[in-house]
């Protein structure tokens, strides 16, 4: 089929224009600091102190100019942890409809859900054989076609078998996944009647393509983690396991040699505070974070099944991911967010972010004076990709009068994240 492209919305009032370059206007910082930020050719061009960007570099035209006053400015977060394809289905009366047209319309509502909470680019896991043979990896490489310059969406091919009789059919579709646009290769060895087996025959076809690892583990076996950590050790551009979410049942020392095993080899850790995700079975509890990234393992963090059996109240929000690992993991809100921007987007393979000059410009504003504020409450967001603007969110709360609002000299009406 050709090639589709998104059609661009009418400019509705007071939506922000498009430009070629862009200059973000009185951003605030993450180290406090207020800013200007230039941006152009997908990448920041400069940043300086607010108002010195404001006022030259182009024409009117080349150089709009966008109010980030009351909003932080962060690198855009990414979510590598998604199952699209099931994506949205909790409502479904009956059998979910898995027709490739379906499958195209849920990962593409799902992936624009996602990035409107700030998620510049997404993974998702794709089940492939049975009775989908490939028809729901296809139908979601035409959403990825699709949403092109909204963002960025992977594939990971997902197997159900790769051992014995069975599994010669599902080890020749995974090939041929590969093949027609997946780019990485996945599974769950522990639903295999031999996880060994199933672990080798997808590093196998990595090896063979040359392209990235994601699995599915519960991770409460460490015979089973110490072999996969063995297998996998040096394999490049790399593996990486999730949620592993059993770990955090394994008596402490025994995790922590299992975290150990994890970080000489090179595995990345994707845990899931929102909930598991649905290839496995449903278990109390997520990845011990701090355990793992005190043995050197990279962690990172996404969502995981969003609105479907697994999790029918799955948001898909990377800033409710990160508010988890502050809430229930202990963690600071600077670690908990670079669990789900920089962690996240190194464990997809894609370029480190930083608000600075020469670096991607894929950027997440959300109204509020500092990161622990708007991971709690950050409900207004401006989303850049690939240096333009992508999706706003804005929202506005109203006060009754009261002699309360009075007494504070509030506004009735604020925004929500304020």
């Amino acid at each position: 089929m050709p090639e589709s492209h998104p059609q661009q919305p009418p400019r509705r009032e007071g939506a922000i224009p498009e430009a070629d370059a862009l200059v973000l206007c009185g951003a605030r910082l993450m180290d406090g600091r207020t800013v200007d930020v230039r941006l152009s050719d997908g990448r920041i061009e400069a940043v300086g102190t607010a108002g010195s960007l404001a006022r030259g570099g182009g024409t009117a035209e080349a150089r709009v100019r966008i109010d980030l006053q009351g909003y932080l400015l962060l690198p855009a977060p990414a979510e590598p942890h998604a199952h699209c394809d099931t994506a949205l289905t909790a409502d479904s009366d009956g059998p979910v409809p898995d027709t490739p047209e379906d499958v195209q319309r849920r990962t593409t509502e799902a992936a624009l859900m996602q990035l409107g909470h700030g998620a510049t680019a997404l993974r998702t896991h794709v089940r492939i054989g049975d009775v989908q043979g490939l028809g729901s990896l296809e139908a979601v490489l035409q959403a990825r076609r699709a949403l092109r310059g909204l963002t960025d969406l992977g594939a990971v091919a997902v197997p159900r078998v790769l051992t014995g009789a069975a599994g010669a059919d599902g080890l020749a579709m995974l090939r041929d996944a590969v093949k027609m646009g997946a780019t990485v290769v996945g599974g769950c060895p522990d639903l295999d009647p031999d996880p060994t087996g199933y672990a080798e025959a997808v590093l196998e076809v990595a090896a063979e393509h040359g392209c990235p690892v994601d699995l599915h583990t519960e991770g409460d076996d460490p015979a089973r983690l110490a072999r996969l950590a063995a297998m996998a050790g040096g394999l490049r551009p790399g593996v990486t396991l999730g949620p592993c979410g059993g770990l955090a049942r394994l008596p402490e020392k025994t995790a922590g040699r299992a975290a150990d095993q994890l970080a000489a080899a090179g595995i990345t850790v994707v845990c899931l505070p929102q909930g598991d995700c649905g290839a496995m079975p449903r278990r109390a509890g997520a990845a011990p974070v701090r355990l793992l990234r005190a043995a050197g393992v990279r962690v990172a963090a996404g969502s995981g099944a969003m609105r479907d059996v697994a999790n029918p109240v799955g948001r898909g929000d990377p800033l409710e991911a990160a508010y988890l690992l502050v809430a229930q993991g202990g963690e600071r809100p600077e670690e908990a967010y670079g669990a789900v921007s920089g962690r996240a987007r190194a464990a997809m393979g894609l370029p480190e972010v930083r608000v600075e000059a020469g670096f991607p410009a894929e950027l997440l504003a959300v109204r509020g004076q500092a990161l622990a504020g708007v991971l709690s409450l950050g409900y207004s967001r401006v989303v850049v990709h690939r240096g333009r603007v992508v999706a706003r969110t804005s929202a506005v709360r109203e006060y009754c009068d009261s002699a309360a609002v009075a007494a504070l000299n509030l506004p009735r009406q604020a925004q929500g994240s304020t």
